[in-house]
C-alpha cells in the first residue's frame, strides 16, 4: 500500500464524519464520490439490480468487473437496491437520515416520479444536500434530454477545436466533460457543505454536462465573445502562442512552449540560434504568430537532429516548459508518477491516485472498489434492520444481493 494510503488510514481524511449516498452510475458521478471517498467519507453505492453498467465495460477485467468501473469506485461500499419499488424508496429514507449528501444521476424527472425529489424529501431532511447531475438540466430547448460524455462535447464545440484542417474535427482521447463535471460536484458539494456550517440548512446542486463542457471553451469562447470570430483547427499548436505545439524529434514527439520573449530567448539559446530572438520577424508573440510557419520551419530542422527527452529535460532544467509525448504505459511506469504516490495498489488493485492532498489528512487508499451489493448487510444493520427485516427485503426483490441480467 502506498504511503499515502497508510497517511490516510491513520488520519481518517478531511472528510471523515461525511456521510454520502451514491446513486450516481457510469463515470462523471462515481469519480466524484470515489474523490469524496478518497478523504474520507463514507460513501454508500446504492446500485440498481442490475448494477452500474460500467462493471461490463471491458475487457480487460477482473472477476467480472471492468477496468473502467474499477477505476472510479475504490473506498466505497455497494448495496444492491431497486428504487422502483415503495419498499426500496423506504429502505433509501432510512438511509437519508443521517446523511450528508445525495447524489444520483438519473433521467430528470426519475426521482421525482418516485416521490424522492429534492422538493419532495427537503422538508424531511433539511440538512441534507442533494446534488443533481443530468445531460442538459431541465429547461432549455435540450432540457430532459439523455447526455453523453462523447455527444454533449461534440455540442459543446470541443471537437471543433480540436484536430488539424486536413483531419478536420477530431473526437477527444479523453472523457473530460464527464470528469469535470465530477469534479464540479465536488465543488459544489464542498461549497454546501461549507455554507451549512452558517446556515443549518442544506441544498439542491444542479450539475450539467453541458454547462461543464462549456465551462472547458477557454479560450475558445472568450475569444469569440471579444471578436466574433469562430478559432480555426489548429492541430498541435496553439491557436495564439508561437511557439507553442508538439515537434517531432530524432526519437519522440516533444510539446514545446514559450510564453514569454524571455521564455523565447532561453529556447533560442537551448536551440543554438541565440540570433532568432534578435529578428524582427520574432520579436513579439504577435510577430511570431504572424511568421509562424517560418520559425516553425526552423525550429522542425534543429529538433530533427536532437534526442526529444534529452532535449525535454535539458529545457525543463532551464526552466522553460517542454515535454516528451509519452503513451499510457510510460506514464504509469515514470519514475515521477511513482515518486509522487500517484499509484496506489493493494493486493490485485492498481490504480491512480488522488490528485488532491491535504499536509495533514492527505487521503488515499482504503478499500478496493466493491463487488456488487457486497455490504448490502453490514449497511442496513447498520441502520436498524434486523436480520429479519433484511430477509424480508432480500426474499422481495428489493435488496439485490446478485446482479440481474
Amino acid at each position: 500500500m502506498a504511503k499515502d494510503s497508510a497517511d490516510a488510514a491513520k488520519s481518517g481524511g478531511a472528510l471523515t464524519g461525511v456521510k454520502v449516498i451514491d446513486l450516481s452510475r457510469v463515470l462523471g458521478g462515481p469519480f466524484a464520490t470515489q474523490l469524496l471517498a478518497d478523504h474520507g467519507a463514507d460513501v454508500i453505492k446504492l446500485e440498481p439490480p442490475q448494477g452500474d453498467e460500467v462493471r461490463d465495460w471491458g475487457p480487460p477485467f477482473h472477476e467480472d468487473d471492468a477496468a473502467y468501473f474499477i477505476g472510479v469506485n475504490r473506498n466505497k461500499r455497494s448495496v444492491g437496491l431497486d428504487l422502483s419499488k415503495p419498499e426500496g424508496r423506504e429502505v433509501l429514507l432510512r438511509l437519508l437520515e443521517d446523511a450528508d449528501v445525495l447524489i444520483e444521476n438519473f433521467k430528470p424527472g426519475s426521482m421525482e416520479a418516485w416521490g424522492i425529489g429534492y422538493e419532495d424529501i427537503k422538508a424531511r431532511f433539511p440538512r441534507l444536500i442533494y446534488c443533481k447531475i443530468s445531460g442538459f438540466g431541465n429547461d432549455g430547448p435540450l432540457g430532459g434530454f439523455p447526455g453523453y460524455d462523447g455527444i454533449v462535447a461534440a455540442m459543446a464545440g470541443h471537437y471543433s477545436v480540436n484536430g488539424s484542417p486536413e483531419s478536420g474535427p477530431m473526437r477527444l482521447g479523453l472523457p473530460t466533460v464527464d470528469l469535470s463535471m465530477g469534479m464540479y460536484c465536488v465543488i459544489g458539494i464542498l461549497l454546501a457543505i461549507h455554507d451549512r456550517v452558517t446556515s443549518r440548512e442544506g441544498q439542491a446542486i444542479e450539475v450539467t454536462l453541458y454547462d461543464a463542457a462549456m465551462s472547458l471553451m477557454h479560450p475558445h469562447l472568450p475569444n469569440y465573445y471579444l471578436s466574433g470570430k469562430v478559432a480555426p483547427l489548429s492541430g498541435n499548436q496553439h491557436t495564439t502562442l508561437v511557439p507553442y505545439g508538439m515537434y517531432q524529434t530524432q526519437t519522440v514527439p516533444v510539446m514545446l512552449g514559450a510564453g514569454n520573449n524571455r521564455a523565447f530567448k532561453k529556447v533560442c539559446e537551448v536551440l543554438d540560434r541565440p540570433e532568432l530572438a534578435d529578428d524582427p520577424r520574432f520579436a513579439t508573440n504577435g510577430d511570431r504568430l504572424k511568421h509562424r510557419d517560418a520559425l516553425n520551419e526552423i525550429i522542425v530542422a534543429k529538433l530533427a537532429t536532437v534526442d526529444g527527452m534529452a532535449f525535454a529535460l535539458q529545457l525543463l532544467k532551464s526552466g522553460l516548459p517542454c515535454g516528451p509525448v509519452l503513451d499510457t504505459g510510460q506514464v504509469a511506469e515514470s519514475e515521477h508518477t511513482r515518486a509522487r504516490g500517484m499509484i496506489y495498489e493493494d493486493g490485485w488493485y492498481k490504480g491512480t491516485g488522488t490528485p488532491v492532498r491535504l499536509s495533514r489528512t492527505p487521503g488515499g487508499m482504503k478499500s478496493p472498489p466493491p463487488k456488487f451489493s457486497a455490504h448490502a448487510r453490514e449497511v442496513l444493520t447498520e441502520h436498524g434492520f434486523d436480520e429479519a427485516a433484511i430477509e424480508k427485503l432480500a426474499a422481495a426483490g428489493v435488496l439485490v444481493e446478485k446482479r440481474r441480467p
